[in-house]
């Protein structure tokens, strides 16, 4: 049930337009290890441990978007944020999870799978059979 002082949330295709528009601030509050991993072109990392709205850029006319893995932890901080004063903050519903399910575009560290296969790799190994 979401109560009238809880953020509002939108979806990923509403934030790709904010973003292309150039009307959001997207904070990404998971943590370093995650938003390494990958994370959405353009997030800003401010892990839930540290988040606090007195470091945020201090904005009038740009939402503030929250996102996480799953849109549960970033529920919790864009709730923060109102609490602390902030306003225009809204969360991002089902996290980087629904983004990449949207087939959106993530930065940082490529899957183990999209490693290129050496140019001389062959099923047989270079160890000498015993004699």
């Amino acid at each position: 049930m979401i109560m009238a002082d809880d953020p509002e949330s939108i979806d990923v295709q509403t934030l790709n337009k904010m973003i292309s528009e150039r009307q959001v601030l997207l904070i990404d509050v998971r943590e370093a290890d995650e938003y390494e991993e990958e994370h959405v072109p353009g997030a800003l990392l401010y892990p839930m441990s540290y988040l606090d709205g007195d470091y945020l850029p201090q904005i009038t006319e740009t939402k503030i978007v929250v996102m996480c893995g799953t849109g549960q932890r970033s529920f919790a901080g864009a709730k923060q944020l109102m609490n602390e004063g902030l306003s225009g903050v809204l969360n991002l519903e089902g996290g980087i999870e629904a983004w990449k399910k949207a087939g959106l575009e993530t930065e940082g560290a490529p899957p183990e799978d999209d490693f290129p296969e050496p140019e001389d790799a062959t099923l047989e190994n270079d160890i000498p059979e015993p004699e």
